[in-house]
């Protein structure tokens, strides 16, 4: 049996319960544990349902579990939604101050903090308090943990932890004693491991307007990016946020923007605006449940297709998804590169579970790509920014310069000079087709393609949709080759082909299987064995390894 750990806590908006969940993550890190953190929430300011669930392993471990051994309920909606989820032999702690109830452990946690300023935000610190009981610690260590993780109005924090360590521990002390493991580097979010990888690639501008689940690595590069000379901006649109990039893009700055599916709708006229002037610029496209404004604060993989067919006439990008936290980081250097190299937008396609999930990442910004471009040599005549070469990528030359610049958002001519003739037209649609080829070719010489373990039947999967397959195998013990493309436009296929005929189990987050089309137009592979998830919350690692079972 798995050494799975698994602590849910949940309450209403306002009452600290994302803090309770980073504070336990830290806890199970002091163990060195590997962790999985996800975040659940609903778009509401106050009064909305939150929860964080929290698995940690000895061993390796990609998703979170659902089944409990600790639930701690701050309020009584947490006990009724998630009381169905106390694994055998868990334990379920609960806000007697607020309800009553005939199973579980009840606590008075709102009257014991009372006394005190903020009682509402305070029953946070009961959560933890409860967690360091039953992993078997004593009142030092809560009170270091609260030096480090509650800073602000230590000493109230520390009085009432040490009221409710009294309360607990005569029936949950050392309940559940913890095996040391070997986890390797620290416990990153998603948006983290973006805004890093951005940064170890040279970023100088990122520019957002906020939109969940994007908004997360607006604000980490806005408090963390002046350190490494990024400079992070919050415009007034997406709109804005779009043109500027571009603009940026034409004076030499390394520039990426983030937003959700509603905010790269926005985008799109701009996003084709950087296909006809060839402009180096990432768009981070963070998902979650459309079409419109859908469910701010979920995740779901539907803008598969809108990614690879955005923006109007025909361009070359590139469209890449990350299976891991820790691959998000090299991948979203490497679009960086990639836009640079191939003078094209670049796309990073993840998703709400990655963005807002935290789990153990080893990072190493040595490993991350980083390109100049084709920079301008100098040759006799005119600068042409839109020189016909063999490769399809022109000479770069950013102001201020004693030549002539033009980046056109018509089409043009060689120099940038707007054309209607259907000679130059044709010659620049083939000029961005070799890109499109010279693309394909890099593609071919790089990891385009993970594949984890071997025989059994195949998986195809990607994004965060990984995380959780890894995990299902290894929660149901099965054997099987899963197959994960990082790249989707364009596709590998050089890849993928070889498994034409194994009829393959397709799992992804989308109703009307959009993965599993783009494998089947792609490479004629199909299937009659599916597995989709489209409520908006992650699949759930025991229950899609029945599933798999089932299709098995």
């Amino acid at each position: 049996m798995r050494d799975v750990f698994t602590f849910i806590v949940g309450g209403k908006a306002g009452e600290g319960v994302k803090k309770s969940g980073l504070v336990a993550s830290s806890m199970l890190a002091d163990l060195d544990r590997n962790l999985f953190q996800m975040d659940d929430y609903q778009s509401l300011i106050r009064g909305g349902h939150n929860f964080a669930v929290v698995s940690s392993s000895a061993d390796a471990l990609t998703s979170h579990h659902l089944l409990a051994q600790l639930i701690v309920c701050l309020d009584e909606r947490s006990y009724h939604l998630h009381r169905h989820e106390l694994a055998e032999g868990g334990v379920l702690v609960y806000n007697s101050d607020v309800m009553s109830a005939e199973d579980g452990i009840g606590l008075p946690m709102t009257s014991e903090a009372r006394p005190y300023p903020r009682p509402d935000l305070r029953v946070g610190v009961a959560s933890i308090t409860v967690l360091a009981v039953a992993l078997g610690h004593d009142m030092a260590y809560i009170e270091k943990v609260i030096e480090r993780e509650y800073k602000r109005d230590l000493e109230h924090n520390v009085a009432y932890a040490s009221r409710i360590f009294e309360l607990a521990a005569p029936t949950l002390a050392g309940r559940f004693p913890l095996a040391r493991g070997h986890a390797q580097g620290k416990a990153l979010y998603g948006s983290e491991a973006i805004s890093l990888g951005a940064i170890a690639g040279g970023l100088d501008l990122y520019m957002a307007y906020p939109m969940t689940p994007s908004s997360p690595i607006l604000h980490y590069l806005a408090a963390e990016g002046p350190k490494y000379g990024v400079h992070a901006l919050h415009l007034e649109s997406e709109v804005s946020v779009a043109n500027m990039a571009v603009g940026s893009a034409f004076a030499g700055a390394r520039t990426a923007v983030g937003t959700s599916g509603g905010g790269f709708a926005l985008m799109t006229e701009a996003f084709s605006l950087a296909g006809i002037m060839e402009a180096p610029v990432l768009f981070i496209l963070a998902s979650r449940p459309g079409p419109s404004t859908g469910v701010p604060t979920y995740t779901e993989q539907a803008d598969l297709k809108f990614a690879i067919g955005a923006g109007h006439g025909d361009f070359p990008r590139i469209v890449a998804s990350p299976g891991t936290v820790e691959e998000s980081f090299y991948l979203t250097a490497d679009l960086l590169d990639l836009a640079w190299r191939f003078q094209s937008p670049t796309i990073l396609l993840t998703e709400k579970h990655l963005t807002e999930s935290c789990m153990n990442a080893t990072p190493d910004a040595a490993r991350a790509a980083w390109a100049q471009g084709e920079m301008y040599q100098g040759h006799e005549g005119d600068y042409k920014r839109y020189l016909c070469t063999e490769s399809g990528v022109s000479p770069l030359l950013h102001p201020p310069s004693s030549e002539v610049i033009k980046w056109s958002s018509y089409e043009h001519d060689e120099v940038g000079i707007t054309t209607d003739e259907p000679g130059p037209i044709a010659a620049m649609h083939d000029k961005r087709q070799r890109k499109h080829e010279s693309i394909v070719e890099h593609l071919r010489g790089i990891r385009t393609v993970s594949v984890f373990g071997d025989g059994g039947p195949v998986i195809f999967t990607y994004g965060s949709s990984t995380m959780s397959v890894l995990e299902a195998l290894r929660t149901g013990g099965i054997q099987a080759t899963v197959v994960q493309p990082i790249y989707l436009e364009p596709f590998p296929v050089w890849e993928v082909e070889r498994y034409r005929g194994s009829n393959p189990i397709v799992v992804e987050q989308s109703v009307s299987g959009q993965f599993a089309n783009l494998i089947r137009e792609q490479t004629g592979i199909t299937s009659d064995r599916h597995i989709r998830r489209y409520d908006g919350r992650p699949f759930e690692p025991s229950e899609l390894a029945q599933q798999i079972k089932d299709l098995i």
